[in-house]
Parts: C-alpha cells; structure tokens; sequence
C-alpha cells in the first residue's frame, strides 16, 4: 500500500521534492500546500514540469491538514524563519502526521539545537505519536551519513575535514545568493554570512556530530572567511555577476581540540570555477562537490561529485529526494525527533512515470 504524502513548498529546492513524490512507485502524493496565490489552483504535476495528477494545490492549511496523510514532506524556506516553520510543521505532527524537511537546518544534530524548537517539536510528536526528521546535503548527507560511514575505514584519526565545493550558478535563489553570500556585490562588501551568527547556526550541528562520532570534545569553534572577485561576467540561474564583483567565497569552521583543528567544515562555494583560483575546486565534476579528508592511519579522501544535467544542480536535486526517499523509514520509525542514525539505510526507487 502507498503512503499518502502532502508536499509543501515548490521553490527551487521543493519543485524537485514534489516532482520526487510524484515520480516514486510507493508513494501517493494527496495534497499540495502553497504560499504564492499564483500557485492556487494549478495542478501538482504543472508546478514540476510533470504532466497532471489531479492533485490541486491549495493555501487551505485546515483542508490540507484534514487529508490526514502519513507524511508531509515540507521544503518551504525556513532560512531566518525557523518559529514560523516549526508552527507550519507543528499541527501535523499532533495530527499523528510525521515530517520530513530540509528546512529546519539546527535540528541537523537535535542534540545542541536550540531547546525551545526541540521541546515543540518533540512535544508536537509526542501528541500525535509522530516522527520528525530533517536533512539534506549539507548539513544533511554528505556531513553525516556519508561521513559516518566513511570514517569506519580509519584506525586513527587525527583530523577530519569536510568540504562543500560549489557551482552555484545554477542556484536560482536570489536573496540568499547576492544578499546572504554577496554574490555579485562590490568586493568591499562583507557577506551577512560572515557576520550575522549564520555560520555557527547552519553548521556548528555538524562539528557536534563529527565529534560525536569521534567521541571528542570540541574546546572552542574557530571562524575564517575571505571573498574573491571573478574577472569577467557570468550569467546564473539568479541573473547576472558582473566582472569585478564577488564570484567565490570561502568559509571554515575548526572544531579546536588541545589548540588544533581536528573537525573542520570548509565551504569553497563559486558561481564560476576560475573564480578563487587559489582555492581548492572540485575534480569529479563541474556541479557542486562534497569531500571527505581524513588524515590518520591511513590518510584518504573521498569525493561525491554532482552534474548539472540539464542545468539544474544535482546536489539540488538530492537535498530533496534523500529526503522523499527516507519517508518510508520516518513513518516506521519510532515517535520523536530523528538524527541521522536513527534510520535503517534506505534507497531510491525506479520511477514509475
């Protein structure tokens, strides 16, 4: 029998989650929840460049909620709206509807997320004997599982280094790209990434949970960070970045361990690759790449390289389907909040259109 999903949330990371649904031969999608009014109205499978379901979409949260459905695959952005994310996610799971979401970026490692959201959530689950489950790529995946699973390869580990190397010229978010990472601004401009306490509330759960793995004490959490222009114009996916203006940035967070950093997560993200040449880039792909760097007895790395298959971002595409395909192992999990070990190992589906 197909668990019945309601997916909210069709932006640019979101179209991918519900076209995933859609596609996937044990799931049923029932219902679609939308922000924009232009989007009330319009068949699911037009929103995803699908044909159609049947399935309209709706701003009715009550109709919506009254589907009953087992899961709700929630993609809306909750960057700098976390409460309001969480009261969009809350009556669900007292509903007994569980959640899986990329949205809510500390509950990566619930362990040090902030206790105010934790105790909702947990008490949203508790109420409808629901699961909640947030992830992505990065934090998500490839700082996680794929993690996890690499490091059973070393006998000693002396330092273990994450990066994400990105093309972000197919990322069509546009307040994120040129407000938050300061793409195309003046080189003087000082990203509000680096300023703003972002950094530490998207990836510090990261270094706790590497750490957990290692089962070390991180002593303190070192920042670094540096722009670098690209000399000539670029179109992206979020308009043009003229020459002269920030095309890189590079970011590190060191967990420091004994004066050392022994966790470090390492963001070299571009929106062309000859921009911050001086910086490591990606050699599996043009897309966006994830690196693991171990140095220990043995020393080795691995890369997860993403295409741009017709354009779009594969990691893009992954942040939503790693998530429609755990749904299955959320609904039979145990009621609560869910890190990523508490999950069986789960895989995606051929497409049944």
């Amino acid at each position: 029998m197909s668990l019945r999903v309601v997916h909210w949330g069709t932006g640019s990371t979101g179209m991918h989650g519900l076209r995933a649904i859609i596609e996937h031969p044990d799931l049923e999608l029932v219902g679609v929840h939308v922000y924009s009014a232009d989007k009330v109205g319009r068949d699911a499978g037009e929103l995803c460049g699908l044909p159609p379901t049947g399935v309209i979409a709706t701003n009715d949260l009550a109709a919506t909620l009254d589907l009953e459905a087992d899961c709700l695959s929630y993609m809306a952005n909750g960057v700098g709206r976390e409460p309001a994310a969480i009261a969009d996610v809350v009556p669900f799971l007292e509903r007994g509807t569980n959640v899986v979401t990329c949205s809510l970026i500390p509950f990566v490692f619930a362990a040090i997320a902030p206790p105010e959201m934790v105790d909702a959530v947990s008490a949203a689950c508790t109420k409808g004997r629901s699961s909640f489950f947030n992830s992505g790529i990065d934090p998500g995946f490839a700082t996680g599982q794929m993690v996890a699973s690499l490091l059973a390869l070393a006998t000693e580990i002396e330092s273990v280094r994450v990066q994400e190397l990105g093309n972000f010229s197919r990322y069509g978010a546009a307040p994120i790209m040129r407000d938050v990472f300061g793409f195309g601004q003046p080189p003087s401009f000082v990203p509000p990434l680096f300023t703003s306490g972002m950094l530490l509330h998207w990836w510090k759960g990261t270094i706790a949970e590497i750490a957990d793995l290692l089962d070390i004490h991180i002593d303190d959490i070192v920042l670094r960070h540096d722009v670098a222009t690209v000399d000539h114009d670029v179109e992206c996916a979020f308009g043009r970045v003229e020459a002269g203006t920030i095309g890189a940035v590079r970011f590190e967070l060191q967990g420091m361990v004994d004066g050392r950093p022994v966790v470090v997560v390492e963001h070299v993200d571009r929106i062309a690759l000859d921009a911050g040449p001086q910086w490591d880039r990606q050699t599996t792909t043009e897309g966006t790449a994830y690196r693991l760097v171990v140095t220990g007895r043995p020393s080795y790395t691995c890369e997860l390289g993403f295409s741009l298959a017709g354009g779009v971002s594969g990691a893009v595409i992954s942040t939503a389907t790693y998530l429609v395909n755990a749904i299955a192992s959320v609904c039979a999990a145990e009621v609560g909040v869910l890190g990523s070990r508490d999950l069986p190992p789960f895989v995606g589906r051929r497409s049944r259109v």
